[in-house]
């Protein structure tokens, strides 16, 4: 089977959650025996994977460029794969008219459209309403779902959200949540004990504006109130592609460090006692929370941060949605054990509960069998998407088209 992964990046697993996913889907498809392939018109970052270690072959491609059909008639891929709806807009025609046998899958890595919506009810200060769910991103967002033969979904919230207000159809979607190792005995005994950690962290890619403004809100209204009850705790800031404004938050006198980039972004959250994650926007699940419960770090988070987590299970820590609740949670946690240990066994029980790879891997490769088996009758349910991919994809193409004629003059 042969799988052609279109990506917006080069995926950057030590930069950010997105690039995790990526890399996980990837391993996926390799592990199964696919031949993959990984294209993208993006340039490549410093902190970009190997991919050709991995034997993953890849592709240089350009935006706009008839050469990218040739590549593409010529590669003959079973499988194609957006990397976010984006790039299925700017290639799904041309994949339908060069591969039109291909099974179309969309990784929306998590709904662009609803957090564009929280972005845009938080910046004007208002209470989250459905109504910002009909925003323009949205719209594009949920007709590339239509498009695809498949779409994969992160989030069970997210999943009822398509379902339920957008009246997307079930057998469109495939809830694929993140997918990790299991912790086991080996695992727990060689985390560091409640004694030999200190400090608060947090983590997440500045390009990313969750991300940026959850460590405004910490600086602003939250860590003021835990460094008044704990004078010596500090808070490590990590993420790579820190601007210049998120360099200016940096305090010594605080203990609110910014640090950048982080080589191991395990290290750091394995050595710290409490991870904060203060997101008051975003959307699917959040990589360092993850990732904390796997090194056995607490969480105090909010609402959005647990998001399509833990489902009916306990956190692996506290959840607050004010920052007196929030300070007061992590202050709480930092400096009860009984309480820490508790949280810490909540999250290794979640991650072998909910996301374990070899559960989800092969749960997806089984619908990736059955859909390509039966593609026809499948898409043969999906007039909407039909229509949309005549409709949309020939101004997407006809615009294109124009562009490239542009180019060459």
């Amino acid at each position: 089977m042969k799988v052609l992964i279109i990506g917006h990046v080069w995926p950057e697993p030590r930069s950010s959650a997105a690039g995790s996913r990526m890399m996980q889907l990837i391993n996926v498809f390799l592990m199964k025996g696919y031949e993959v392939h990984f294209a993208s018109t993006a340039q490549r970052g410093v902190y970009v994977s190997d991919l050709e270690a991995l034997a993953v072959q890849t592709h240089t491609i350009k935006l706009n460029d008839n050469s990218f059909d040739a590549f593409a008639e010529a590669l003959n891929p079973q499988i194609v794969v957006y990397d976010r709806f984006m790039i299925e807009e700017q290639f799904g025609w041309r994949i339908a008219e060069n591969c039109p046998d291909a099974l179309r899958i969309l990784d929306t890595e998590d709904l662009h459209g609803l957090r564009n919506a929280r972005a845009e009810a938080h910046k004007k200060k208002q209470p989250f309403t459905n109504d910002f769910l009909i925003n323009d991103t949205a719209k594009r967002e949920v007709a590339s779902i239509y498009r695809c033969d498949l779409s994969l979904i992160i989030s069970e919230f997210e999943m009822e959200l398509l379902q339920d207000f957008f009246g997307v159809p079930k057998n469109l979607l495939v809830y694929l949540p993140f997918m990790v190792e299991k912790i086991g005995e080996t695992e727990t005994t060689n985390w560091k004990s409640f004694e030999e950690r200190t400090d608060f962290m947090t983590i997440g890619n500045f390009k990313h504006l969750p991300n940026y403004d959850g460590v405004l809100y910490l600086k602003e209204e939250i860590w003021p109130i835990i460094r008044q009850q704990l004078p010596q705790a500090k808070l490590h800031i990590y993420g790579a592609y820190p601007t210049i404004k998120v360099e200016q938050l940096h305090t010594e006198k605080d203990g609110f460090l910014i640090h950048g980039h982080v080589k191991s972004s395990w290290n750091v959250t394995e050595s710290a006692k409490i991870c904060l994650a203060a997101l008051r926007i975003g959307a699917g699940l959040k990589g360092k929370i993850i990732e904390a419960m796997q090194c056995g770090t607490p969480c105090v988070t909010t609402s959005i941060g647990t998001e399509g987590l833990n489902g009916d299970l306990g956190f692996s820590g506290s959840i607050a949605d004010n920052s007196q609740n929030f300070a007061a949670a992590a202050i709480e946690l930092y400096t009860d054990k009984e309480k820490w240990l508790k949280a810490q066994k909540n999250g290794s029980f979640l991650i072998n509960n909910r996301f374990l790879k070899e559960i989800w891997s092969n749960a997806l490769i089984e619908i990736i069998d059955e859909t390509i088996l039966h593609v026809k009758d499948h898409r043969l349910q999906n007039f909407t998407g039909a229509m949309l991919k005549h409709q949309s994809l020939q101004a997407t193409k006809f615009m294109s088209k124009w562009i490239e004629e542009k180019n060459k003059g």
